[in-house]
């Protein structure tokens, strides 16, 4: 598996596990009463990194392996 195909799962794993992590450090602070921090925008930079690697994986596939037969 190339370096990108490998990338791909890896980082939707951890923009999940970050995602959960905020949510449930947001609902600890709201039981506690205290007033929660600004929710950093996880998921959006997630699906992005993710559409990022899928097109390197695509350009790398079908345009550098063929290139340096690979």
């Amino acid at each position: 598996m190339c370096i990108f195909c490998a990338a791909i799962p890896l980082t939707a794993s951890v923009g999940a596990h970050l995602n959960a992590k905020q949510k449930a450090g947001r609902k600890m602070a709201e039981e506690k009463g205290n007033h929660p921090v600004g929710e950093k925008p996880i998921v959006k930079v997630t699906v992005g990194a993710v559409i990022l690697l899928t097109v390197c994986s695509v350009v790398y596939h079908l345009v550098l392996s063929p290139i340096l037969r690979i």
